[in-house]
């Protein structure tokens, strides 16, 4: 197996629930040495049901992957002295405890950098130090709340929402994951670690803000803010003879294809649809009449067209569909492998594929608190500290 980006990478995941898990099992499918750092009773994501061991939920089979888990008591002076070992030896620690926690066990960053030049420490909290709300309570919700994404559903079904998905910690999580890598590429530059702070709230903002700004980029505004393509009630899956798709005809040539093949050719020149930036202004009446068409022929015979003159189509499947879509299969994207204490279970690989450092599972997700002893070993604990630490631990 050719190593992975990050081999020989030692990161420290002070983390609990999606965001920083997330991450860091990124890390570690790039071959980092991730050193999960647990409390006595885990968090919520690994006690969630359904599981077939304690502390061994669905919800964390994937997420803990390619990590070892050590239980501390960081309030302990065993526990705590073998956590400033561990920063000792590695070169990244992530974290998304509240500062003024951190601070407060000695662990937050100016010491630990202090203690040790070369660590990048990484902090993921809701909001940036900088900032009135540097305290404030934060998760998935409030942030997409703040952020504008609930609001955006509203231009569409008249009532604020939130996206069916724990959006803002996986967008926030991949943000770690480039800071993460940006900062190591500036030590192995410079020779010298970093504080970096990845902020849920202002992630979040300048994300959905992208597509958005539009005319009030300029200042003073030259235009509306909002992108009223995304923002029409009409776009939205269109209903087919016998289920439900995305048709999305985009360019020139698209539409014109689409016209014609729905016995309307002569719509490609009319004033309204013939531009980009006519179509964008008449959105409602063009996706009002996609809808009226899409209802006249079957999902499969929509499929072959598109798929024919190039133009975006993809049939509405349902997430259980999707565990088993054929493309999916064919680039081994789910597959099922065997658990050492919790049996066969489905894997969800690396979406990317490298030539040259492929990311890999190099070991399943570990019970709560199974590395304690070893690691505490490595770091040089001596056993009468490795059988207080294994105290807190909850080891078979």
């Amino acid at each position: 197996m050719l190593p992975g980006a990050l081999e020989g990478i030692r990161v420290i995941d002070l983390t609990t629930i999606l965001m920083g898990p997330l991450a860091t099992r990124m890390l570690g499918d790039h071959g980092a040495d991730v050193i999960r750092v647990e409390s006595p009773g885990g968090d919520s994501s690994r006690n969630s049901q359904p599981q077939r061991s304690p502390a061994m939920s669905g919800f964390s089979m994937n997420l803990q992957r390619n990590k070892r888990s050590v239980v501390l008591d960081l309030k302990d002076p065993v526990g705590h002295e073998a956590m400033l070992r561990l920063v000792d030896s590695s070169d990244v620690l992530v974290t998304n405890m509240r500062r003024s926690a951190l601070d407060r066990l000695g662990l937050g960053a100016d010491e630990l950098r202090q203690r040790s030049p070369k660590l990048v420490y990484v902090s993921a909290n809701g909001f940036g130090s900088r900032g009135r709300y540097a305290d404030k309570a934060a998760y998935d919700d409030a942030i997409q709340a703040g952020s504008g994404l609930a609001a955006l559903f509203q231009a569409t079904t008249g009532t604020p929402a939130y996206a069916p998905s724990v959006i803002a910690d996986k967008i926030c999580g991949l943000h770690i994951v480039q800071a993460v890598m940006a900062a190591l590429l500036h030590r192995g530059r410079s020779g010298a670690g970093q504080y970096v702070e990845v902020p849920m709230f202002e992630t979040m903002v300048a994300f959905n803000i992208v597509e958005q700004h539009r005319g009030h980029t300029f200042e003073p505004p030259l235009g509306g803010f909002g992108y009223a393509r995304l923002q029409s009630p009409e776009r939205r899956p269109y209903e087919t003879a016998d289920g439900w798709m995305c048709i999305l005809p985009y360019n020139d040539a698209n539409w014109r294809d689409f016209f014609g093949f729905v016995g309307r050719p002569e719509l490609a020149d009319d004033e309204r649809f013939a531009t980009h930036n006519q179509r964008t202004e008449h959105t409602d009446e063009l996706y009002r009449l996609l809808a009226d068409h899409a209802v006249e022929r079957t999902t499969a015979e929509w499929m072959a067209f598109c798929d024919e003159v190039s133009i975006p189509a993809m049939p509405v499947l349902d997430l259980a569909d999707v565990m088993d879509e054929p493309h999916l299969q064919d680039v081994g994207l789910i597959d099922v492998q065997d658990h050492p204490t919790e049996g066969p279970y489905r894997v969800v690989n690396d979406s990317i594929t490298y030539s040259a450092s492929p990311t890999a599972i190099h070991r399943h997700s570990p019970r709560l608190g199974q590395h304690t002893a070893e690691i505490l070993r490595e770091l040089g604990m001596d056993e009468d500290d490795v059988e207080r630490a294994l105290t807190f631990a909850v080891v078979d």
